[in-house]
């Protein structure tokens, strides 16, 4: 959960958010680097005395600016394919959900179940109980088991929409008329918040998602009881 003043992410609640948490960290230290230097470079040259300003030919210093900047890309670009292909990874998932934009809330469908659907409206303000957070929270959230692997089908029934996450790092297009498809591991138990973040519409800032990640054995007891309601 985000907090007022934060400057950095939010803390990981799955693999690949941990993944995607160490790739910020590597490339803004590579950043970090190439600002350093070419700040050094600027204050030498305001600073120094130019005592050759006609020189033409400097075959060694172009080799450097040439070949080092292609290096630091592959140093970047290596790591990024890596976590492009493991998002896009998809191996034996326990739960299937397909989750469905409207404007302005969200249905979701656990494809496991025959008759698990259900609608997830944000919560009036007037509504809200002590603790629970104001245009996040929803009156039936989505709630998973922690450490399995869940398939995620996310499509709009209307105009576009997007299923986004941040704290599991997961952020996909609802679009009507197509299914997209990513994947999540809850890697603790908790609840998680996000919202859609594709301009939709006039309430497209009331459209916040929630996902508790659980135990399966609690898990089993809510699908047990929404499947009796």
């Amino acid at each position: 959960m985000a907090h007022p003043s934060q400057l950095g992410f939010q803390d990981a609640a799955s693999p690949i958010m941990e993944e995607l948490l160490h790739f910020h960290d590597h490339a803004l230290m590579a950043v970090f680097l190439i600002s350093t230097l070419v700040l050094y470079i600027i204050t030498i040259m305001m600073t120094t005395k130019l005592t050759n300003t006609s020189s033409m030919d400097a075959q060694e210093i172009e080799m450097v600016w040439t070949i080092m900047p292609a290096i630091i890309l592959v140093v970047i670009a290596l790591p990024s394919l890596r976590i492009l292909y493991l998002m896009d990874e998809i191996n034996d998932p326990h739960l299937t959900v397909k989750a469905i934009g409207h404007q302005w809330y969200w249905s979701y469908e656990f494809t496991n179940y025959e008759d698990l659907v259900f609608d997830s409206y944000m919560l009036p303000t007037q509504d809200l109980l002590p603790g629970q957070f104001r245009l996040l929270e929803v009156d039936n959230r989505m709630v998973v088991p922690m450490e399995s692997p869940i398939r995620m089908l996310i499509s709009a029934e209307d105009v576009l929409h997007s299923w986004a996450i941040p704290s599991m790092g997961i952020k996909t297009d609802a679009i009507p008329g197509r299914l997209n498809q990513t994947t999540f591991i809850a890697s603790r138990p908790g609840v998680f918040y996000g919202q859609c973040s594709e301009i939709c519409g006039a309430n497209h800032s009331f459209m916040p998602i929630v996902v508790e990640a659980t135990t399966l054995n609690h898990f089993q007891e809510w699908s047990s009881s929404m499947l009796e309601t």
